[in-house]
């Protein structure tokens, strides 16, 4: 896909949504392919869950919202329902999150039968069904299914990482050795702009409603902030000077200890990726730091972070194309010569300055489904561009991803910005 442009996955027709339900679903259990079932019961820290449970999760997912539906509809097994239920407090119940890797049975053989009998049903009523309501219903469960196909990579890989082995989720090629990219500044649009999902194909609620904001002049980096550039960064003092840092995030640096971004070895030699270790490339984007070392970075260099409006006007006019999940790469490479702004998609999500919060005239989704980012609006930031774990027909201009500042276990990194 890195030469193609990818288009938001938007079906319209019911064979359409057939072919991509059967799709997304297939390339679930791909990603879990590699993985033993002792691989995928497993979790390693709260904020990550097993494999098992998001093939689980997002199977029941369809069966809630969907399935669920008929008041005749008779569930699988109506016990998994507390299993697998993440955070709908409005539907029922749920099994605590730190303990989800505590959930030995049901068994992943059970789990995959699980989603065959969901989507056996599922292909029945996508056939017998052609209401908007239930295209819109199908079409968001399977984004909401690409989310966690990013989820299965990025937690995957926090649990091998804590194997003394290191063992590798699967082997990933050598990236190609293109010449240094030298940062440079684009100039970035300024005065009233409209941000936001501009109404043509699928969207998040939270992207909504599109709306004017004012830019005031400012220029964005051509790349994102590579290995070497942090290396220079570390070896300035960057982890040990508190002026450099937010309080809460220089409370993170001294409570855990942090003296580099998550995976890297202490001799900032190499680094754990989902290939095992792997010799840190000074060229490739950095990845795996929090909001506070973005913002400390940015501190440091003199500059800061883009507001989420400056990058979205900046990605707007160009098309999708990068390394995504589709690449197969797993692993964020380095920039690759041309002009304008490069690797707006893919290889890293890049943290923003701006904090997640609800757009002017925002509405949740009605019901159940408007707990699905609303009320997450508090003490996150937002991200743009997805990252080697996303699907490319998943990521557009509009989107946000969010996160708590201290999170780093996803692929994440910067790109710099400074005022005019």
């Amino acid at each position: 896909m890195e030469n193609e442009t990818a288009v938001a996955l938007a079906p319209r027709t019911t064979d359409e949504l057939l072919a991509a339900y059967q799709r997304v679903r297939q390339r679930t259990l791909d990603l879990a392919a590699p993985l033993s079932e002792e691989d995928a019961c497993v979790q390693s820290m709260p904020e990550a869950s097993p494999t098992k449970w998001h093939l689980a999760h997002t199977t029941w997912f369809f069966e809630q919202f969907l399935l669920g539906r008929d008041a005749d509809y008779a569930p699988v097994n109506a016990d998994w329902h507390f299993l697998f239920n993440s955070y709908y407090q409005s539907v029922g119940p749920m099994h605590a999150r730190p303990h989800r890797g505590l959930l030995t049975r049901p068994s992943l053989a059970q789990v995959r039968e699980y989603r065959a009998v969901v989507d056996s049903r599922m292909a029945d009523l996508i056939a017998q069904r052609e209401d908007d309501d239930t295209r819109a219903r199908v079409t968001l469960g399977l984004h909401h299914e690409q989310q966690h196909q990013e989820l299965i990579l990025t937690d995957i890989k926090h649990l091998l990482a804590r194997n003394p082995l290191e063992p590798a989720y699967r082997d990933i090629a050598p990236a190609p050795v293109p010449a240094a990219v030298p940062m440079t500044f684009i100039e970035g649009a300024a005065g009233i702009h409209e941000i936001g999902h501009d109404g043509h194909g699928f969207a998040f609620d939270c992207e909504t409603p599109r709306h004017r904001t004012l830019l005031q002049p400012h220029a964005i980096a051509n790349r994102p902030v590579t290995n070497g550039e942090f290396r220079d960064f570390i070896a300035d003092g960057g982890y040990e000077t508190s002026t450099l840092w937010l309080s809460d995030g220089w409370d993170t640096v001294c409570a855990q200890g942090w003296k580099h971004p998550l995976y890297w070895a202490d001799d900032l030699q190499s680094a754990f990726t989902l290939g095992g270790r792997r010799e840190l490339d000074p060229r490739a984007p950095v990845t795996h730091i929090s909001y506070y070392e973005a913002d400390a970075f940015a501190r440091w260099a003199g500059m800061r972070l883009p507001t989420e409006a400056e990058w979205e006007c900046l990605a707007a006019p160009q098309p999708v194309r990068g390394n995504l999940a589709d690449s197969g790469a797993l692993q964020p490479r380095p920039a690759v010569p041309g002009d304008g702004p490069l690797q707006l998609w893919g290889d890293v999500w890049e943290w923003t300055g701006s904090p997640y919060l609800s757009y002017p005239g925002y509405r949740p989704l009605p019901g159940a489904l408007g707990e699905y980012n609303g009320k997450f609006m508090c003490g996150q930031f937002v991200l743009r561009g997805g990252s080697v774990a996303t699907p490319a027909d998943h990521i557009r201009a509009s989107y946000r991803n969010f996160f708590a500042p201290p999170d780093r276990w996803q692929f994440t990194g910067l790109r710099l910005a400074r005022d005019l």
